[in-house]
């Protein structure tokens, strides 16, 4: 009884480590969609694309992005501040989410900046943060969810 009611403990008002960087992670995400709408902090908005590699906007002069980029960044940000409610969803989030960076990291690897395939769209600024974020997101929730388990035995 005591475990599921540590790992809920956003029904007392308490918010555990973990739910606190899922949090965090949801904010930055929701952050980053909207910055890569406003022109100024994303150079060449004119040319936002709806997806592909032929967008030439690039969230902070360095990351290429398209409205679908963007729009699943304020999807990921909405499920990371969503799921941060419950220490388990929290973890879920952040493992979860670190895995579709990494899958990212390595679609990004095959396929060609220039190739039709490149939908999302991705340049080698993208596919080094997705290896950034794949691994401090799983990093972050398996050790997390550790020291949690770890406190509450």
């Amino acid at each position: 009884m005591g475990t599921a009611h540590n790992r809920t403990s956003a029904t007392v008002g308490r918010r555990t480590p973990l739910q606190t960087a899922a949090l965090v992670t949801g904010v930055i995400f929701l952050l980053v969609g909207v910055l890569g709408f406003i022109p100024g902090v994303t150079s060449n908005v004119d040319q936002l694309e709806m997806a592909g590699h032929q967008s030439d906007a690039m969230l902070l002069g360095v990351f290429e992005v398209s409205v679908l980029h963007n729009v699943v960044h304020l999807l990921f940000g909405i499920a990371g501040i969503v799921m941060s409610r419950t220490w388990g969803n929290a973890r879920n989030y952040l493992i979860g989410g670190g895995v579709v960076y990494a899958l990212l990291f390595l679609y990004g690897l095959i396929v060609g900046h220039d190739s039709s395939a490149n939908f999302v769209p991705l340049n080698t600024a993208d596919n080094w943060l997705h290896l950034f974020l794949a691994v401090a997101m799983i990093g972050a929730g398996v050790a997390l969810s550790r020291r949690h388990h770890h406190d509450h035995r």
